[in-house]
């Protein structure tokens, strides 16, 4: 396994004791701050594809096992699309994404990739077979076609979204019925965690993975607050359950990557005046504001990396 820490913003730094642990476990280091600024919340396609080629760079050329790469706030997770191709061009094979979020990240955006919009270029991936996503709770799922969400994955089942828990959604166009969903009149009714039971989830999700490979991509917003503090709204999902989802499916698939996400960090951005008052605007509509201590904050995400790499690290030997 290589491990990557990828700082885009401060907010690994913040947790030194995780830091060092990776240090001694043989880490390597990306730091570049003042791409991540340009590039947060989004970014144009030559910006990430310029990041995409630093960050393969900084990779040892030895030892070619998978890459498990922590690297900050939600607010990148479309990196997460550019560590998936590089980990699919060094074992190129059919893969499904199993994507912990409770943000569904398919919104259509045009010309580079949002934190909200890279599970579509995840699926443009020809080696990637389906994402599964898991535990979503929050509002994207109201009425998603008016937020833009490219809800043809689901029609195609490319696509399988299974919220942790949630009321049905009000769509205005036929998709039928999913493995994930059916469809009553101009509702979708989804099949969650919270209904399906945490034991039985479990034997379903295994059952909808059809691939040998897999990768996880885990964003912390999909854990409650008491496990994880967040740029984002937060989901239903506890740290012990997430784990338990990874090491059951880590113990029958073979893992080829896995990134995490989502410590919290003071939101900076770099670009032209237009862009940062965009990005601005939409951190001030979409994202809480943090009320807890910076020690607490440090504590909680640093104890949650901490646990996540011991299961990662274990479903990757």
């Amino acid at each position: 396994m290589q491990l990557l820490l990828l700082h885009l913003d401060d907010a690994l730094e913040l947790q030194p004791d995780f830091v060092r642990a990776c240090t001694l476990a043989g880490a390597c280091h990306h730091v570049d701050k003042r791409g991540g600024s340009a590039i947060r919340l989004w970014g144009r396609q030559k910006m990430l594809s310029d990041l995409g080629r630093d960050i393969s760079r900084s990779l040892p050329s030895r030892g070619r096992g998978p890459q498990l790469a922590f690297m900050g706030s939600g607010d990148f997770h479309h990196v997460t699309a550019l560590l998936l191709d590089t980990a699919l061009e060094r074992r190129p094979v059919s893969t499904t994404l199993v994507h912990f979020d409770n943000h569904p990240d398919w919104v259509n955006f045009e010309g580079g990739m949002h934190c909200g919009s890279w599970i579509n270029s995840a699926l443009s991936n020809p080696r990637i077979e389906k994402v599964v996503t898991v535990g979503v709770c929050s509002s994207d799922l109201r009425n998603p076609e008016r937020k833009g969400a490219n809800l043809r994955w689901l029609r195609e089942g490319k696509l399988e979204l299974y919220p942790y828990e949630h009321p049905p959604s009000r769509v205005s166009a036929e998709y039928g019925r999913g493995a994930s969903y059916r469809q009553d009149g101009r509702a979708l009714y989804w099949n969650s965690i919270s209904e399906i039971g945490e034991e039985n989830f479990i034997d379903l999700i295994l059952s909808r993975i059809g691939t040998e490979a897999v990768y996880f991509t885990i964003d912390k917003d999909v854990l409650a607050a008491d496990d994880a503090v967040t740029n984002w709204d937060q989901g239903r999902m506890r740290l012990p359950y997430l784990m338990a989802l990874i090491s059951e499916i880590g113990s029958r698939h073979r893992v080829v990557g896995a990134d995490v996400i989502g410590d919290y960090s003071a939101p900076s951005y770099a670009g032209g005046l237009k862009t940062r008052l965009l990005k601005q605007a939409e951190i001030f509509i979409d994202q809480p504001r943090l009320r807890q201590a910076a020690d607490a904050v440090r504590n909680i995400n640093s104890a949650a990396n901490h646990a996540l790499l011991e299961v990662l690290a274990e479903s990757m030997e």
